[in-house]
C-alpha cells in the first residue's frame, strides 16, 4: 500500500510538472501571437496546475489510515478533489468566455503565427503523454483524482488543436474574427467538462454501488461457494469510496453449525472476495438457512 501510494504521489508531481511547462508554452505563444485563442488555452493550463496541487493534497488526505473520528478511513477525500477540478475548469471556461467576448468587441491581428502554433503543438503534445498516462494508472489503482486529471489533461489536448486549428485558418484567411470565436467555443466545451466531472464526484460521494463486472464477479464467487459448502447468500450490497471497496453479505448457514464453524466460512468469504476483487473490505453477517430477507433492489 505505501509502495502504491508513493507511485500515485508521482503521479501527481508528473501532472504538477506537465503543467507548469505547457504554461510556458501557451503564455510564450500567447504573447509573440497576441493571440486571445491561445491564451484562452493557457488560462486552462493554469487551472490545470491547481487543480493538480489540490489532487495532491487529497491523495495524501485519502492515505491516512482510520481513526477515531474516521472509522472507515479518508478515502472519500479524492472525490473532493475531483469536485474542486470540476469547480476551477468552471471558473475557467468563465474566464476564457469573458475574453473571447471582450476580442469579439475589439479584434486584434495575430502576429508570428508560426512560431505559436509550434510552442502549443509541443504543448499538446506533452499533456496527451502525460494525460494517457493518467487515466490509465486512475484506472488501474482505482483513484479518482488521477483518472480526474487525466481526462482534466486529455480535454485540453483538444481544446489546444481546436485553437491551433483556428488559429491556421486566421493565418491563411486573414479572418481576426475567427480567434475570439475559437476562443468561445473552447469555453463552451470546457464548461462541460466541468459539469461532467462535478456531476460524476457527487454521484461517488453518494457511496454508488461497485461497477457491474466487479459486482458479477463477487456473485460468482459466491455461487460457486454456495454449491462447494451448502450455504447461501442473500442482501449483498456494495459500495465505493475512492480506492476502497466495500462489500456486506449475509451468509445462511445450517442453524445447527457452531459459531467456530460459522465464523470459518466468514474468513474464508473475506478472504476470497478480496482475492476476487484485488482487495475489498467484507463484512459477514450470519443467518440461519431460511431466514427471510427484506431486499428490495436486485443488486446486479
Amino acid at each position: 500500500m505505501i509502495d502504491e501510494q508513493k507511485l500515485l504521489e508521482r503521479f501527481m508531481w508528473l501532472s504538477i510538472a506537465a503543467s507548469v511547462a505547457t504554461i510556458a508554452l501557451k503564455l510564450a505563444a500567447a504573447w509573440v501571437t497576441g493571440s486571445v485563442g491561445f491564451l484562452s488555452d493557457a488560462i486552462e493550463s493554469l487551472i490545470n496546475l491547481v487543480a493538480a496541487v489540490v489532487g495532491l493534497i487529497a491523495l495524501k488526505v485519502a492515505a491516512k489510515p482510520a481513526d477515531e473520528n474516521h472509522n472507515f478511513g479518508h478515502s472519500k477525500a479524492e472525490y473532493f478533489s475531483a469536485q474542486v477540478e470540476g469547480s476551477m475548469i468552471l471558473l475557467a471556461a468563465v474566464a476564457i468566455i469573458y475574453t473571447a467576448v471582450q476580442r469579439l468587441i475589439e479584434p486584434q491581428p495575430i502576429e508570428q503565427a508560426g512560431v505559436g502554433l509550434i510552442l502549443s503543438a509541443l504543448a499538446a503534445g506533452l499533456n496527451l503523454g502525460v494525460g494517457m498516462a493518467l487515466v490509465r494508472a486512475g484506472r488501474k489503482y482505482r483513484s479518482a483524482t488521477l483518472g480526474a486529471d487525466g481526462h482534466h489533461l486529455l480535454t485540453d489536448v483538444w481544446t489546444t488543436v481546436g485553437v491551433i486549428a483556428g488559429i491556421v485558418l486566421v493565418w491563411l484567411t486573414g479572418w481576426e474574427i475567427l480567434d475570439p470565436l475559437i476562443a468561445l467555443a473552447v469555453g463552451v466545451n470546457i464548461l462541460f467538462t466541468g459539469y461532467m466531472l462535478l456531476k460524476n464526484s457527487f454521484i461517488s460521494l453518494l457511496s454508488e454501488a461497485l461497477p457491474e463486472d466487479e459486482r458479477l464477479a463477487i456473485k460468482a464467487f459466491l455461487d460457486e461457494f454456495s454449491v462447494d459448502h451448502g450455504v447461501e447468500f442473500t442482501d449483498v450490497r456494495t459500495a465505493a469510496f475512492g480506492r476502497e471497496r466495500f462489500v456486506n453479505v449475509v451468509m445462511q448457514v445450517p442453524g445447527q453449525w457452531s459459531v467456530d464453524r460459522s465464523h470459518e466460512y466468514a474468513d474464508m468469504i473475506e478472504e476470497g472476495i478480496d482475492d476476487t476483487l484485488g482487495g475489498a473490505t467484507t463484512v459477514v453477517h450470519v443467518e440461519p438457512l431460511g431466514t427471510e430477507t427484506d431486499v428490495e433492489f436486485n443488486w446486479i
